[in-house]
């Protein structure tokens, strides 16, 4: 338990029982004081989970994690088994350093990757087999350092090669130097940066839609990683939402609106973590319904402050609340109200030059606390060949050269790279995971021309990438897909 929470913690099977009431924290309205500080002080009375997610099993060190199994050290997984430093992730297993990736097998250091088996070192790849270091690579087998590939085997550097010229080929690569495996990083780098062909943005499946990594969306506009989706408007990071504006990490929404992390309802409005129909500033609420300015109910109706209420009170006091908020009223759950620090959070991910004096202004949090650590070896210092490296650097404590964070290299991580030969990594587990996902959170356009009709595009890569070759969809199409 973290020793500045301004919550009591229970353990989520605690949360989740009978033993406890919701509803014995309520409080009475009081008119004298504004609403958003009586919402903070029953925040701060009501327990919370210490983990989001439910119907795991082996998954003590994973976070928003949903019916799934041996999860290590992961965040936003939903239906997989056996995974570690993964970011949102679904139905996928056995892999390991997976960021945003869905219906992967046995695949390693992958972002944006899709239903592929033995895929490794790869970004927005679909449908590949037993390859590694592909950009853009579709149906692709048995290939390696290629890009903007379709339906193709045996290829190296977009090079074809027969069966047995690929594997003398492939012997020649050595994932199993950390050396020789940062090279071949630099080399992938270069080529995404010269060589490949980059669409203007990555939305598949879309009609009158604007934004990027969006999926089977119609009517969204300035929409960002959102998949399964009509009539949206300025959200970020969800699926499944219909007439929505103005929301981030959300899903399974209806005519809703100005959410954070909300996982359904129907009319729920100003809310993070809930589920609720017709209801407005809830926080972590499950299947409630007509309730206004709640924490940790559920199966409520008429509540407010967690107070029960007939309908008629309800309402009544209700419109008192709104009244009172003047201006407040339509705006999100306020920074004071925050369950982390700003800096701790994924916020830093998408708006990365908030500063501390910024969120302190408005009521936030920011941690001050350092997580670097003296205690163990350097992690550069391990033996540069994974067959050189025997099971006891398992007991190791290890040293993140640009963090300072330190970590360990787990019994079922030394086992996976023992197995594929690849090199243990020397970065912090935190670090392998947001860096790559960094790609994806790019919220700002920039003009290009467009690398073979030469006619004006706006694409989601900041011209510090270097990426040479961006093409417009039509073009895309017509010389890619």
């Amino acid at each position: 338990m973290p020793e500045n929470a301004r919550f009591p913690i229970y353990t989520s099977h605690e949360w989740w029982g009978d033993n406890w009431e919701p509803m014995s924290f309520g409080q009475e309205y009081d008119p004298t004081k504004p609403f958003f500080t009586q919402l903070k002080e029953l925040q701060e009375k009501v327990p919370r989970a210490h983990q989001i997610g439910r119907k795991n099993y082996a998954c003590d060190w994973s976070e928003d994690t949903w019916e799934s199994k041996n999860i290590y050290l992961s965040r936003a997984i939903w239906k997989c088994e056996n995974l570690s430093y993964c970011y949102r992730v679904l139905t996928s297993k056995d892999s390991f350093d997976l960021v945003y990736c869905f219906d992967m097998q046995k695949s390693y250091n992958c972002l944006f990757c899709h239903s592929s088996f033995n895929l490794n070192f790869s970004e927005n790849s679909r449908d590949c087999i037993d390859s590694y270091f592909l950009f853009d690579c579709r149906n692709c087998q048995d290939c390696v350092m290629s890009w903007n590939l379709r339906n193709k085997r045996y290829c190296i550097r977009n090079q074809q090669y027969t069966k047995d010229e690929y594997e003398k080929e492939l012997a020649e690569f050595n994932f199993g130097s950390y050396k020789k495996l940062n090279s071949y990083k630099i080399e992938f780098e270069n080529i995404l940066k010269n060589d490949a062909i980059h669409r203007e943005n990555f939305n598949i499946k879309i009609t009158n839609s604007s934004g990027n990594y969006m999926t089977n969306c119609d009517k969204c506009k300035n929409v960002f990683s959102w998949e399964n989706s009509q009539n949206c408007l300025n959200c970020i990071r969800g699926l499944n939402a219909k007439d929505s504006i103005d929301q981030a990490f959300t899903w399974n929404t209806e005519n809703s609106g100005n959410n954070g992390t909300v996982d359904g309802g129907y009319q729920i409005k100003h809310s993070a973590h809930s589920v609720a129909k017709y209801s407005e500033y809830l926080d972590n609420c499950i299947d409630v319904e007509n309730c206004f300015g709640c924490i940790g109910l559920r199966k409520k109706k008429y509540c407010i402050l967690n107070r029960q209420y007939t309908k008629e009170e309800y309402e009544k006091l209700k419109n008192k609340i709104i009244s009172d908020m003047g201006d407040e009223y339509g705006e999100f759950l306020p920074y004071s109200v925050g369950i982390c620090d700003y800096n701790l959070s994924a916020g830093v991910l998408y708006f990365p030059k908030t500063t501390k004096e910024e969120i302190v202004e408005q009521g936030g949090y920011w941690s001050e606390e350092d997580f670097s650590s003296k205690d163990g070896i350097l992690s550069t210092e391990l033996t540069d060949e994974m067959k050189d490296t025997d099971s006891s650097v398992c007991g190791q404590a290890l040293i993140c050269p640009i963090t300072r964070y330190r970590f360990n290299i787990s019994q079922s991580e030394f086992e996976f790279h023992k197995n594929r030969n690849f090199a243990l990594p020397r970065e912090h587990f935190d670090r392998r995971m947001l860096e790559p996902a960094r790609k994806m959170v790019v919220l700002k356009s920039s003009p290009y021309k467009c690398f073979y009709c030469k006619k004006d595009i706006m694409a989601y890569y900041p011209p510090e990438w270097g990426y040479q070759k961006i093409a417009c969809e039509e073009c895309y199409k017509q010389h890619i897909a």
